[in-house]
C-alpha cells in the first residue's frame, strides 16, 4: 500500500502531533491517543496539536486559501512555473498535481479529531467525571470544518447536485484493513451539522485566541447553511453571532493595521503561525502573493484586472493600502498576510509567521446580508444595513438601499473585502456564476480550461488521487468525471 493512503493513516497516524511555548508538548508528542488521554489537559494538547496541524502549507496554512483565489478569478499569474500556478491553469489530473495532500493530510487531521472524540467517550463511558466539554466540542467542530472543505474540494457543491458522491465520512479511527468508500454530498453535509450542532452547547461564548469557541463554530455553521442554500439558518446564525457583540467591526482607520496584528476585534478564529515552528518561510501564504523580487519572492500571484477594476471603483477604499506595485507596475500585490506593505508582520518575527485569519467578522456580516436578501420573507432592508456595514470602506461609493441591494453586489463586496482570505471561488460556484480568468499576461498559456468556465467543468472538482485508488482499489469506479 501506498504510505499516503487514508487507511494507512487510519493506524499510523494514532501518534499525536504536538510543538512548543503556545502548542505547549507536555504530556506527549508521540504516544498513542488511546493512552494518553487521561485528563483534560492531556486533551487539550491533543487539540493543540490538530490546531498546529491545520496550519500545514498543504491545509490551511496556505493552500486551502490560495485555491479558492487562484481559481475564483480574483487572482492571475503573471509566468507560468513559479510554484502552485497549476492550480490557476487547472492543470490538475489523478497521476499530475492532483494536489492529493489535500486528501491525505485532511484526514489525518480528521482521525487526530476522531482520536479525541472516541477517547473522550470511552473515558466518560469508564466513569470518568472530569469536563472534557470544551476540548470535545472543539474536535467535534474542527472535525466539520474540515469535511466541510474536503467536500467542496472533491464533490458538487450542495445545490448542484447533494446526491452525488462526496467524500468518505469516518467518525472513528480506522482498523487497518479499513476500505471506506465515499459518501454522498448530502450524508456529508448531515454529518456536519450533527457535529456542529452537538458542539455548540459544550464551548465558551468568550473569546478563546488561537481556539475554536461557540462563536467559531456558529461562523461555520453559518457557511455550512449558505452553501446549502439553507438562507433562513444562515441568517439566523449570523445575526446570532452579530447581535452577541463579542466581535467588531474594524473602522476604516483601523483596517490597513488590523494586519500586523493578531486576535483584532474582527478575529472570531485565527490559526497561530509561530516564529520557527512550522512558520513556512518563503513557503507562506504571505509570501506566495509578494511581488517579485521583494524578499527574494517570486511573484507568484498578483491581482487580476477585473479584481482592481472592482477595487478601482473608489480610489480611496481603505483596503487599497494593503496592496503595493507588483512587476506588471499595477497596485496589485497584496501584502495581507505580511502584515503590511513594509513586510513588519503581526507584532512577532519572522513576518512569514503572521496568522491565519480563518474566519472574520465581516464574511458574517456578508453573509447576513447574502441571507437576508434570499431567505423566505426576504428583508433587502436589512442585506442592505449589513452590507453597508461593510461598503463604507469605500466612502465614496453610494450606499445600498432595499430598492437597489443585489446578490452581485454583495458578491462584489466579498471579493474586495477576504480577497486572499479563501472565499472567491467557493462563492462563485455555490451561486452558479460563470469564472473569467486575466490571461492576458505574458508567459500565460492556457491547455487545461477554457477563458471562462461554470461549475459544469469537470476541473472545478480534484481527482481523487491515484496513489488512493492505489491503496483502496474500490475507489476506482468513484472517480470524479473525466479524469
Amino acid at each position: 500500500m501506498k504510505k499516503n493512503s487514508l487507511y494507512i493513516i487510519a493506524l499510523a497516524s494514532l501518534t499525536m502531533f504536538s510543538c512548543k511555548d503556545f502548542l505547549d508538548v507536555a504530556p506527549t508528542n508521540s504516544i498513542e491517543a488511546s493512552t494518553s488521554i487521561q485528563t483534560v489537559e492531556d486533551a487539550q494538547v491533543m487539540i493543540n496539536g490538530l490546531n498546529r496541524k491545520l496550519t500545514a502549507a498543504t491545509l490551511y496554512g496556505r493552500n486551502m486559501l490560495l485555491y479558492a483565489d487562484a481559481k475564483g478569478g480574483d487572482l492571475t499569474i503573471v509566468s507560468q512555473g513559479r510554484g502552485l500556478d497549476a492550480l490557476y491553469v487547472f492543470n490538475h489530473t489523478r497521476d499530475n498535481n492532483s494536489y492529493g495532500d489535500f486528501w491525505k493530510n485532511g484526514y489525518n487531521a480528521i482521525l487526530q479529531a476522531n482520536n479525541i472524540i472516541t477517547n473522550i467517550d470511552k473515558l466518560k463511558a469508564e466513569g470518568n467525571s472530569s469536563n472534557f466539554d470544551v476540548p470535545y466540542g472543539q474536535a467535534l467542530t474542527l472535525r466539520a470544518m474540515l469535511y466541510f472543505d474536503l467536500l467542496r474540494l472533491y464533490g458538487k457543491t450542495y445545490t448542484q447536485d447533494a446526491k452525488s458522491l462526496g467524500v468518505p465520512i469516518t467518525t472513528e479511527p480506522l482498523p487497518d484493513n479499513a476500505r471506506v468508500l465515499r459518501n454522498t454530498v448530502e450524508e456529508g453535509y448531515k454529518q456536519i451539522l450533527t457535529d456542529l450542532e452537538a458542539a455548540a452547547p459544550l464551548l465558551p461564548k468568550t473569546r478563546n485566541n488561537g481556539y475554536i469557541n461557540y462563536y467559531a463554530n456558529k461562523a461555520i455553521l453559518s457557511r455550512v447553511y449558505l452553501t446549502m442554500g439553507n438562507f433562513d439558518k444562515a441568517y439566523e446564525t449570523a445575526e446570532e453571532i452579530i447581535n452577541s457583540k463579542v466581535y467588531s467591526l474594524y473602522s476604516n482607520a483601523d483596517w490597513v493595521s488590523s494586519w500586523n496584528k493578531q486576535h483584532g476585534s474582527e478575529s472570531i478564529f485565527e490559526l497561530i503561525m509561530m516564529k520557527d515552528q512550522g512558520d513556512l518561510g518563503s513557503g507562506s501564504l504571505g509570501f506566495y502573493y509578494l511581488r517579485s523580487k521583494d524578499a527574494n519572492a517570486l511573484g507568484n500571484f498578483t491581482a487580476s484586472d477585473y479584481f482592481l477594476t472592482r477595487l478601482g471603483q473608489d480610489a480611496e477604499d481603505v483596503r487599497w493600502g494593503i496592496y503595493t506595485t507588483d512587476e506588471l507596475d499595477r497596485k496589485a500585490a497584496s501584502y495581507k498576510y505580511v502584515g503590511t506593505i513594509d513586510r513588519k508582520g503581526d507584532g512577532k518575527e519572522p513576518y512569514t509567521a503572521v496568522n491565519i485569519k480563518l474566519i472574520r467578522l465581516s464574511e458574517i456580516y456578508l453573509t447576513a446580508a447574502e441571507a437576508a436578501l434570499k431567505k423566505s420573507g426576504a428583508n433587502p432592508a436589512k442585506a442592505a444595513e449589513y452590507l453597508n456595514l461593510i461598503r463604507q470602506r469605500s466612502p465614496n461609493l453610494a450606499a445600498a438601499t432595499s430598492a437597489t441591494v443585489t446578490e452581485q453586489m454583495i458578491l462584489d463586496e466579498k471579493s474586495k473585502e477576504l480577497y486572499g482570505e479563501g472565499h472567491r471561488f467557493w462563492d462563485m460556484i455555490r451561486t452558479n456564476k460563470t469564472i473569467t480568468f486575466n490571461d492576458e499576461h505574458v508567459g500565460v498559456t492556457m491547455n487545461h480550461r477554457e477563458k471562462t468556465i461554470n461549475r459544469t467543468f469537470n476541473k472545478t472538482i480534484l481527482p481523487i488521487p491515484q496513489d488512493e485508488i492505489n491503496a483502496n482499489p474500490g475507489l476506482a469506479a468513484q472517480q470524479n468525471p473525466g479524469y
